[in-house]
């Protein structure tokens, strides 16, 4: 479900090497996500302390589910005493397999987290299939369900 980067480790990498910082005060490191699968569903919960739900977009294109979301700052005429949080554009992209129904997707936003459902579709749930004894499949004698 999670797209490979291996540019993402080299860049780590490099910014530890020479000393540079990959977040501030002013722009965001990363966005905290799990994700797991439940039943016949996979759920994604994304960290968005703070945000605005409206500043929140997730767009499905491709097979690529794209999590964006913008923190604001307070105006400029403020005097700042400290600022330890993040603000500016924080998004991450997951790859989806070919068996989520992109058309069943659902997000909700609650305490600062971003919940999204992603069902997976019909054909690639587990389903049972007859085996008949004996003739031919279509031969009407004693049948034996098994597990797929």
């Amino acid at each position: 479900m999670l797209r490979f980067d291996p540019f993402t480790d080299i860049d780590s990498m490099t910014q530890s090497l020479l000393g540079a910082h990959t977040g501030s005060s002013r722009r965001p490191r990363f966005m905290p996500m799990d994700l797991y699968k439940v039943d016949d569903h996979y759920v994604l919960h994304a960290d968005l302390p703070g945000m605005d739900p409206g500043s929140i977009d997730i767009d499905v294109d491709a097979g690529v589910l794209t999590l964006t979301a913008h923190r604001s700052q307070p105006d400029d005429g403020v005097q700042w005493l400290t600022s330890e949080r993040f603000s500016g554009r924080y998004r991450r992209q997951v790859s989806l397999g070919e068996n989520i129904d992109v058309d069943r997707i659902s997000a909700s936003y609650d305490n600062g987290v971003l919940s999204v459902i992603l069902p997976v579709t019909e054909r690639a749930k587990p389903r049972r299939i007859e085996i008949t004894r004996g003739g031919s499949p279509a031969a009407c004698g004693d049948r034996t369900p098994i597990e797929a």
